[in-house]
This record gives C-alpha cells, sequence and structure tokens, in this order.
C-alpha cells in the first residue's frame, strides 16, 4: 500500500526523501504554482454552493449533510489540479470510472479504522484472518491500474500545460528522467490523491460543528466576511489575507482536532533522552498532536474553544502547535489545505444562514482511523442568506 516506500510519508529519511521534498515543495507546492490552480478551488467552491442551493428550499430553512458536499469538492479540487478533469461530476462521460475512483479512495481510507485480531495472536497471519492480505492486494491493483491509466493517458498527448501538475512533472521527467521516474510520479499522485482530500473535508466540517455549538462565534466571523468581502460577490482567495478571525477559526479547529492525531512514525537516529526518557537508536517515535494541543500546562482551558487564543502570531507558539507537523517532515501541502479550507469555510458563512437541526448540542465524537473525522456525519439547517441572493442566482445560472 505503500508503493513500494515511493511515497515522500512512508520514505525512509535519505536521499530519495529529500528529492522528494525538493519536487514537491519547489516544482508543485510553491507559492506561484499554487496561485495558478486559484481559478480550479473557485470553481469547485462555487460548485458546491451550488448543490447546496439546488438541495434547500427558497425561504426555508432545510436539512443538508456537508459531510459529501465537502469531499466531492475537495475531491475535485485536487483531481483536476493534478489531472486537469473533474472526477466527480454527475455528468461524466464515463460515470463508472468516478464511482470505482471514490470507492477505491474510501476502501484505502477505511483501512486504517478496522482492528486486526491478527496482530495480538501472530499465527492468524496463516490464514489471512480477516481477509486483511486479499483486501490490500485487491486495493494495490486498483491504485497501480489508476495510477499507471492516467500517466499513459497524458504520456499519448501533444503538448504541455502548465495546469495541471502531472504534466508539469511529465515535463520535468523529460529534462531529468533520473530524478523522475514513473514509479517516482505515481508515488507523488497518490500522496496528493489520498491525503489532499479526506483531511481538508474533515477539517471544515469539524468547523462548522464548532461554530453552529458556538453561534455568537458564527456571527462575529459573518460579519467580518461582510466588512472585508462585502456581499456582492462570492468570497475570493485574494479576500483571506484580510480575514482574520476566520483564520483564528480554522487554527483552533485544528488545535482540538488536528486531521492527524498522531503524527507520521520517526525513527531515532541516534541515541538522545525525549521528556525525561532514554531513547535508544533506531527506535520508533510517535507524537501525539492530539495531547500536545490539548495539553493544560501550555493552553489555557485547553479543552474549550476559542478562536480568539489566535490573535497572537501562530508562529510564536513554536512546538506546542503543529497541525501540520514540524521540522524536515512538516506536510508541504499545508499552504494548499490552508487555501481549501478557507474558501470553502469562508463561503458556508458567506452565503447562508445556519443553525442547529435541534436544541441538542452538535456531536464532538471522533472516529478511528488515520485520520480523526467525525463519528457522526454532520446534518444542519440551513438557507441562503437574503442579503445574498442576487449573487446566488449568479451562481446558479452559471
Amino acid at each position: 500500500m505503500k508503493h513500494d516506500y515511493t511515497y515522500m510519508i512512508t520514505a525512509p529519511y535519505g536521499p530519495y526523501w529529500r528529492k522528494l521534498r525538493r519536487i514537491t515543495t519547489i516544482e508543485l507546492f510553491s507559492i506561484t504554482r499554487l496561485n495558478t490552480y486559484s481559478d480550479v478551488r473557485q470553481d469547485e467552491t462555487r460548485e458546491m454552493i451550488k448543490t447546496l442551493l439546488q438541495g434547500t428550499l427558497h425561504d426555508e430553512f432545510t436539512t443538508v449533510g456537508l459531510r459529501p458536499r465537502l469531499q466531492d469538492m475537495c475531491f475535485n479540487i485536487i483531481m483536476r489540479i493534478v489531472s486537469g478533469k473533474r472526477n466527480y461530476d454527475p455528468e461524466l462521460d464515463d460515470l463508472m470510472e468516478a464511482i470505482r475512483f471514490k470507492k477505491m479512495i474510501k476502501e484505502i481510507s477505511k483501512d486504517g479504522r478496522v482492528s486486526y485480531r491478527k496482530d495480538c495472536l501472530p499465527f492468524l497471519k496463516l490464514i489471512d484472518f480477516q481477509g486483511m492480505m486479499r483486501t490490500l492486494v485487491r486495493l494495490k491493483a486498483k491504485k497501480d491500474a489508476f495510477t499507471k491509466d492516467l500517466l499513459d493517458e497524458y504520456k499519448k498527448r501533444d503538448g504541455i500545460s502548465n495546469k495541471k501538475m502531472i504534466d508539469a512533472m511529465l515535463s520535468l521527467q523529460e529534462s531529468q528522467c533520473v530524478d523522475y521516474s514513473d514509479q517516482t510520479l505515481k508515488g507523488i499522485m497518490l500522496t496528493l490523491l489520498l491525503v489532499g482530500t479526506d483531511n481538508s473535508a474533515a477539517t471544515i466540517e469539524w468547523a462548522m460543528s464548532l461554530l453552529l455549538n458556538h453561534p455568537h462565534l458564527l456571527q462575529k466571523a459573518r460579519a467580518e466576511v461582510d466588512e472585508h468581502v462585502g456581499q456582492d460577490h462570492l468570497i475570493q482567495e485574494t479576500d483571506l489575507h484580510k480575514l482574520k478571525y476566520l483564520q483564528n477559526i480554522v487554527n483552533e479547529t485544528l488545535r482540538l482536532f488536528p486531521t492527524t492525531p498522531l503524527f507520521i512514525p520517526q525513527e531515532s537516529s541516534n541515541e538522545c533522552t525525549i521528556g525525561g526518557y532514554n531513547v535508544p537508536h533506531g527506535t520508533m517515535l510517535l507524537v501525539n498532536t492530539w495531547a500536545i494541543h490539548r495539553d493544560p500546562h501550555v493552553w489555557e482551558d485547553p479543552t474549550s474553544y476559542g478562536p480568539e487564543r489566535f490573535e497572537t502570531q501562530v508562529g510564536d507558539l513554536g512546538y506546542n502547535y503543529i497541525p501540520f507537523g514540524m521540522g524536515k517532515k512538516q506536510c508541504s501541502g499545508a499552504g494548499l489545505a490552508n487555501k481549501v479550507i478557507g474558501m470553502g469555510l469562508g463561503s458556508l458563512i458567506q452565503c447562508f444562514e445556519w443553525k442547529r437541526i435541534s436544541q441538542k448540542m452538535v456531536e464532538l465524537d471522533e472516529d478511528r482511523g488515520l485520520t480523526m473525522p467525525k463519528k457522526k456525519p454532520l446534518e444542519a439547517m440551513c438557507k441562503a442568506r437574503e442579503c445574498m441572493f442576487n449573487v446566488l442566482s449568479k451562481v446558479l445560472d452559471d
């Protein structure tokens, strides 16, 4: 499942990992490259708003489920950035391809949520108890076939477009074939598709759940959007730097519910001391991001939701706030994630009125898994804001 350790996430630290880091940081996630895809993020955010409008009544609150809409938006953003095509459009010529791909992504994400008894009873491996090996082999074949087909499709095309990451990678492959092998490119594509989708959607869902439980904070965020963006156009990426409180909401959401509660496993290269414990060379180390973010010795009232605590600079918090990891292993896609989350959450706040489906608070139970989604998908009451009717009618017409 780790693609022969060609993922940057799973590759051991060394020359190959440093090459992957350089490729993703300079060639794929630089500020210039991210700005190239701003229209993609804008388009898919509008599509999400459109699907919400089509699922609600004109002037009455309607119950909507946010998770599938957010997941589709994030999947489409990543697919268009990587390949230039939407993968979850109901008007796709090959709808079955989209359905199979979506099912594959869900199966791979779910794989980490299952407890296997053979981990405690090794002899069960002999009979493949619970069918884990069969499942993994089947999923491996699916994802290998998908990346091969995608790569082959673009190799047959004439001309290079800087609008797609896959074209940019193939262009680099032509000039530096040793550093950019097919295996390396497949690993980068799968990392983007598997990691760059579910996490952003989950963060927006957590943020909306928390805001519904604290409606006065939702009103404060909406007032900021109305002041700095207005009501004559949809929020744009160029507006995000003005929305300080919106960014505080995102930061506080990632503090309480980091998408990676346990950071990627590390291995001590030398004997060292951590927290008063002697750690021998070659020991696997797990950083508990969730616990660090809720440490009462670091955070005042750590379990409460208070975006105002981030009115200070995030960089001043050091290792006490690490939603995207830290050091050399820090997530290189943090910039992209912040833009997707900011656009998605800001648009939901700007365009719709929201309230809970009952007086009962929204449940904040966490599900198990490699990431940390809500256990119960968020459902809320929503209706279009009257002051945004002119703008939203244009969205529907488009």
